[in-house]
């Protein structure tokens, strides 16, 4: 399918520009192949690399936070029999992808998109881009962001009192210097979020002490990390959606009965030396926060080892060699790894303009849960908060696909969310969870309203794969040629 207004462009022009070559820019590049095999697009790439965030983090142990058969895309499932994937068989799962469907054509790598502009007169993005410094522009009558949601390139700051003195090695989980021997050291781990317990586990091989600092507890749940035998490659991708989309919802419907689910495994994979109210109780309900997950209890599995350690409370200060708490305990350390969380961010740092008017993002609401109000051509890729990301990934791209084809039956250039004139409801928040990095991000975040197209998308996945397929896109969608 062509689109239906032919311009004269350069080799430069493309129909679709997908931006990021992470699993949501893999994912979008295999349904715009397969479902518009005559719509040209290129997917462009800051780094040199596929992967995205599995070609950043290199941390210990860096694994998913999410089962991989959810996970992993539909038209390639995932091919381990461990349903928790490991850093590198992930990156190697989304380059075999990437052959198996010959969609290595459309990569284009060190393409940074610095800045995009929309001309209502050209009806086309031109977007400038940074390769190898030498700056250069490509044209789209479409643009999709598969940019993520938070920052590569700076870390959530980790507010430390006398974290400058401190005269041994300080880490973040997102810069984890490569061939870094941690052998024999005192690590103290600052944080309680997945990272911070994927973390603990794998340095307590090699490292002397390893004490996880929270300020206060998580909730962890133990995933048996095999297949379920008795499933068929098939049907396991719809067992764990259903497995995990379930458990969130009985975390929500029945938060007490879950709270005290979870404090029962917690006792029973634990040392009796562990004190459980203290550090595994957390203030808020299961799910009000992100479930970390830990493949076979490793996580707890640590605490029966003498070389590792929970502390819980507010840290006073760093010294020169030593954490010091406010209820006066002190921690040796030689390594302190800031595990505080990731700076929240959508568009990639890119400045976007309308007709050269700057995009604001929190001062847009969202339509069908991936585009823009007043935005014309231009998608961004989201997933979901208490599900496998991929999920709602592939629900954009469903969405994507039958709007392009929209203009092209309707004969029109461009699609415009526009929110009636009498429509007036109240903005409600992106994110549905109360994590500190979350909440401090929802003032740069767009916003969702109450009602129609503009209603709040990626809390359920099934309600949102049958509305990608077949629901309405047409309310509140302006078309033009």
């Amino acid at each position: 399918m062509g689109l239906s207004v032919e311009k004269s462009h350069g080799p430069d022009h493309f129909d679709v520009i997908v931006i990021g070559a992470g699993v949501s820019g893999i994912n979008t590049a295999y349904r715009l192949q397969s479902e518009l095999p005559d719509v040209t697009f290129a997917v462009l790439e800051g780094r040199d690399a596929i992967g995205g965030t599995w070609d950043l983090f290199k941390f210990p142990g860096v694994r998913s936070d999410s089962d991989m058969y959810s996970f992993g895309f539909a038209w390639n499932p995932w091919p381990y029999s461990q349903p928790v994937g490991k850093g590198h068989l992930i990156k190697e799962y989304l380059r075999s992808s990437i052959a198996k469907y010959q969609l290595d054509y459309h990569f284009h790598f060190k393409h940074k998109v610095v800045s995009m502009d929309w001309s209502s007169k050209a009806q086309q993005w031109d977007l400038t881009i940074n390769h190898n410094d030498i700056m250069k522009h490509y044209t789209a009558g479409t643009v999709i962001l598969g940019t993520g949601y938070y920052d590569y390139e700076n870390p959530r700051p980790s507010i430390i009192p006398g974290l400058d003195d401190f005269k041994g090695k300080v880490i973040h989980p997102q810069f984890w210097p490569e061939d870094y021997d941690y052998t024999g050291k005192k690590m103290v781990i600052v944080g309680s979020g997945a990272t911070a317990i994927t973390l603990l586990p794998n340095l307590a091989k090699k490292a002397a002490k390893v004490t996880m600092v929270q300020r206060s507890p998580s909730y962890v749940a133990s995933l048996p990390n095999r297949k379920i035998s008795w499933l068929s490659a098939s049907y396991l991708r719809l067992w764990y959606i259903f497995y995990s989309y379930t458990g969130a919802m009985l975390c929500l419907w029945f938060p007490n009965y879950m709270r005290k689910t979870f404090r029962k495994q917690t006792i029973k994979q634990l040392p009796d030396s562990v004190n459980v109210d203290l550090h595994f109780r957390p203030r808020y309900s299961p799910w009000e926060q992100r479930l970390c997950m830990s493949p076979d209890g490793d996580f707890f599995k640590a605490f029966h080892q003498p070389n590792t350690d929970i502390v819980t409370g507010i840290i006073k200060r760093v010294t020169e060699k030593t954490v010091e708490m406010e209820n006066g305990q002190i921690i040796d350390a030689d390594v302190i790894v800031t595990a505080t969380g990731l700076t929240m961010q959508f568009g990639g740092k890119i400045d976007i303009k309308v007709d050269g008017e700057l995009v604001k993002w929190n001062e847009k609401f969202i339509w069908n849960g991936t585009m823009l109000q007043d935005i014309p051509n231009f998608f961004f890729i989201a997933g979901y908060a208490r599900a496998a990301w991929t999920l709602g990934a592939d629900s954009c791209a469903f969405i994507i696909i039958r709007f392009l084809k929209l203009l092209s039956q309707q004969q029109a250039t461009v699609g415009t969310p526009r929110i009636p004139e009498a429509a007036k409801f109240p903005p409600h928040k992106y994110f549905p969870l109360s994590s500190t990095y979350s909440m401090e991000a929802e003032a740069r975040l767009p916003l969702y309203g109450n009602s129609g197209p503009w209603k709040r998308k990626r809390d359920s996945p099934p309600a949102d794969l049958i509305h990608a397929h077949w629901g309405d896109i047409t309310t509140d969608l302006q078309l033009s040629i």
